[in-house]
């Protein structure tokens, strides 16, 4: 189920955007789906202090950067967006983000909600989808079942997914993630994808 909130228009070449939403709420999976089918979207690397998790490649899941190099980035203005989340920092590249947008490639952010704020004011032209759960006892599922974190910072996910979700209107679109294939749907429809795939 998609709700429109503000004055989106539809995706195309060369066109920004931002997928956001709370931790644990599958907006990884439907990126995954999406570039499967999409093999045209650029989808930008993030930076992160965090360590690595089992099976995550540098360069390719995450730049995984030591704190002082990451503010280093910060102060030189090398971030489109950052943001501190669980303990750890993310940001988005600008320099790469940019190159792509300027070829007219269409590129897709997958991040926080604060970094997706930071964006709208540096993209204001790009479209913001805003991904949310079927309910907050779901979501809550979800992030238990992935087994990676003790009870401490799962608490803190779900403090932070109550005031993120109080912030879904903020956003172009909500995409409620209720059955995943017809989320995947939704999301090509919103971005001006829909019958296009494997077309480039």
């Amino acid at each position: 189920m998609t709700t429109l909130t503000n004055h989106s228009t539809v995706g195309g070449p060369g066109r920004l955007t931002v997928l956001t939403g709370p931790s644990g709420v599958g907006k990884g999976t439907l990126v995954r789906a999406l570039l499967k089918s999409h093999p045209e979207l650029w989808l930008s690397v993030s930076a992160t202090t965090r360590s690595p998790r089992e099976g995550e490649v540098d360069g390719v899941h995450y730049f995984f950067l030591k704190a002082e190099d990451f503010e280093q980035q910060v102060k030189e203005g090398g971030f489109l967006e950052w943001a501190a989340f669980a303990g750890n920092r993310y940001g988005t590249p600008r320099a790469a983000v940019e190159q792509r947008l300027a070829e007219g490639q269409p590129v897709l952010l997958e991040i926080e909600v604060e970094g997706a704020r930071q964006v709208r004011r540096t993209f204001p032209i790009g479209q913001q989808i805003f991904v949310a759960p079927p309910s907050f006892e779901e979501l809550e599922r979800r992030i238990r079942g992935r087994g990676t974190e003790a009870e401490e910072a799962i608490q803190r996910r779900l403090a932070r997914a109550r005031d993120e979700l109080e912030a879904a209107q903020e956003f172009d679109a909500v995409l409620v993630n209720e059955d995943l294939a017809a989320a995947g749907l939704e999301l090509e429809m919103l971005m001006g994808l829909a019958g296009l795939g494997g077309n480039r």
